[in-house]
């Protein structure tokens, strides 16, 4: 089974991959805990992590092929492999978040819905054909204010996609997402309690 789950920083997604974590270890499962982009993992997750936090700086076209090059090894050396040997894999993010960040990064709006704007984002999702779609994606949708406190009371280093202007626009890539590929996605309300969304997880699981 291949589980993701995709959103926005500040969406909760990492502390709900650990509750599913536990879950299915609990209920005697092997479990693959991972992340796209694997950040700091190999040499390209190291440069992907150094970007990230603004200590180097690459073109937006030559990023998104990085995240391409990353994702194709993370399928190869590590999601196949646990697949076939019947093992749950819990993603936090995947290939669906090309759509979001990559319109991000190459500047182009989604909120009009153009056709340029819909050829963009299929050419961004046609780098991806190759890739296992997970069984369940589970979108956690949150608010713009409620993802910014989040992030502002949180420890970790700033990232580049972390400023209210680029976090919207990443939600409006989300929207358009779960327009053209609304069978793919489950929507979680990820402004409720995290007990709350734990359960409607769950939930969505068991059924």
């Amino acid at each position: 089974m291949y589980i993701a789950l995709e959103g926005i920083d500040g969406s909760g997604k990492t502390t709900q991959v650990e509750r599913l974590v536990s879950f299915f270890q609990k209920q005697g499962r092997e479990v693959v805990k991972t992340r796209e982009p694997r950040k700091g993992v190999g040499l390209i997750g190291k440069l992907i992590q150094e970007i990230l936090h603004g200590e180097a700086k690459m073109s937006p076209v030559a990023f998104q092929y990085l995240f391409t090059a990353d994702r194709q090894m993370h399928h190869q050396e590590l999601i196949l492999p646990a697949l076939a040997e019947g093992k749950v894999v819990i993603s936090d993010r995947c290939f669906w978040s090309a759509i979001p960040y990559g319109l991000l990064d190459k500047n182009e709006g989604i909120e009009n819905d153009s056709i340029q704007q819909k050829l963009v984002a299929q050419s961004i999702l046609s780098f991806y054909h190759e890739f296992t779609v997970p069984d369940k994606t589970f979108y956690l949708k949150v608010s713009l204010d409620t993802a910014i406190e989040r992030i502002t009371k949180g420890d970790g280093a700033n990232e580049i996609y972390e400023d209210r202007a680029k976090l919207k626009r990443a939600i409006d890539g989300y929207q358009w997402l779960l327009k053209e590929f609304k069978e793919e996605f489950t929507v979680i309300d990820a402004n409720k309690d995290v007990d709350e969304v734990s359960e409607e997880i769950m939930k969505q699981i068991k059924n």
